[in-house]
């Protein structure tokens, strides 16, 4: 169930403005946005618009009108015939009311080829620290900073209490990273 049979639009900017949006009609397939393998479903459309250049993003969006309108979408490739450059925005998410964020929008930004591994790597580092500290923010959680100067707990407490006077004679053991359980 990640195609849909709702009204599908695109708006595509570029260095030299936008396209504004328009409704993605024709497909090179007789029907558009079916479910299936990104190999096996790729729908082709022509959209035409005044050469925008170099493109920076797109917002792709559907009205959610209809039943099974929400949709999973993998990526959109943008072909420029001028220059004959590839614009690939990556998405791998729902457009739906009901999956993931409810949102049936999304704003992409274009993927460039030398930066991705860049950007892929610190998603996953972010990603990682996260499920490593989120044990942090978990209610009940009493958060503990040691201050080199004063050699004192700044302690802060799950009912929201704050000590910043700093007890030199805690016993709780110190972390060098300076947070702790």
């Amino acid at each position: 169930n990640t195609g849909t049979d709702t009204d599908v639009y695109i708006s595509v900017y570029g260095e030299r403005g936008d396209t504004g949006s328009r409704q993605l009609l024709r497909s090179q397939k007789s029907k558009k946005f079916l479910k299936g393998q990104a190999s096996e479903r790729t729908d082709i459309f022509a959209v035409e618009a005044v050469h925008l250049g170099c493109l920076y993003k797109i917002v792709i969006r559907h009205n959610g009108l209809g039943s099974g309108n929400g949709w999973f979408l993998d990526k959109v490739v943008i072909k420029d015939p001028v220059t004959d450059l590839d614009y690939t925005f990556l998405c791998h998410r729902w457009l739906d009311q009901g999956q993931d964020d409810g949102n049936v929008a999304r704003e992409l930004p274009v993927t460039d080829a030398s930066t991705f591994p860049r950007r892929q790597e610190l998603e996953l580092k972010r990603e990682k620290t996260w499920a490593e500290e989120k044990w942090k923010f978990q209610k009940g959680i009493t958060l503990q900073f040691y201050n080199r100067l004063t050699h004192g707990f700044i302690c802060f407490y799950p009912d929201s209490r704050v000590d910043a006077l700093g007890d030199k004679k805690n016993t709780v053991k110190y972390f060098p990273c300076g947070w702790m359980h």
